[in-house]
């Protein structure tokens, strides 16, 4: 597990999973692909296959041994519900998630319609457990689709991860979201992104009551345009100050 994540909403993250197929446009310039084909080839490392799809059972317990809570961000380097990766190793992955329940979980997928599937006969005839979040991303107008079936899930903490953010979303059902997060695109060709897109997302969860959180600008470089949106900066959680760079301090002091 990668401790203390330079992601600004997650504190680590956890791979039972890595690699991954392009499924819209918004994985064009996927970070998770471009630093782990860096490492195809070199023998023994674990990205010797680069972003080939593989599951990786041995990291199935992991966050059992951390006993600090932590926020956790699941498979930052794949997605849990691509269609390769069978659901009897779904259901290991949610069988620590609701073992380690000192731990905030965040699930964050393309596949919205099959993590719905999943998830509701998964817990159909109880609650999701509110330590796992689940989450999808929009990275346009064109995907909203995703944010319909986040809120066809029963009973969930549901987020949206609007990054990279490459084009205006348009009007947004946001009554069934807990969370927003915006970010612009860094890296080799990333894509600018337009201070009216993100205007436009910040009403709306101001007028819906959805929590926003504004990641980066982006750039060649994530923090080559700061992170600041209307001479201010956004770390709203579901869980009040969580990611709150005072409220960190205050909480290792």
């Amino acid at each position: 597990m990668a401790q203390d994540s330079k992601i600004e909403w997650t504190e680590m993250t956890w791979n039972p999973v890595t690699g991954c197929t392009k499924i819209s446009p918004g994985c064009d310039n996927c970070y998770a692909e471009r630093f782990a084909e860096r490492f195809r080839g070199v023998p023994g490392h674990p990205y010797e296959e680069g972003f080939d799809l593989t599951l990786r059972p041995h990291r199935l317990e992991q966050p059992l041994t951390v006993k600090q809570p932590k926020t956790i961000f699941v498979n930052s380097m794949s997605d849990l519900f691509h269609k390769e990766v069978p659901f009897d190793y779904v259901d290991q992955v949610f069988d620590t998630m609701e073992k380690a329940d000192w731990h905030v979980f965040q699930v964050l997928t393309k596949r919205s319609s099959r993590m719905r599937d999943y998830v509701n006969k998964r817990y159909r005839n109880k609650f999701v457990p509110t330590h796992i979040w689940l989450g999808t991303s929009v990275e346009d107008g064109r995907r909203k689709s995703r944010a319909k079936h986040l809120s066809q899930i029963r009973n969930a903490i549901r987020f949206l991860s609007v990054e990279p953010l490459i084009g205006p979303i348009g009007e947004i059902d946001l009554t069934s979201i807990d969370w927003v997060i915006v970010g612009g695109e860094s890296g080799p060709g990333f894509r600018e992104m337009k201070e009216e897109w993100v205007a436009e997302v910040h009403r709306q969860c101001e007028e819906q009551g959805a929590i926003f959180f504004f990641k980066q600008w982006g750039g060649f470089r994530p923090k080559s345009n700061g992170r600041e949106f209307l001479k201010q900066e956004w770390n709203g959680s579901p869980v009040p100050d969580r990611f709150n760079p005072t409220y960190k301090q205050a909480e290792a002091a």
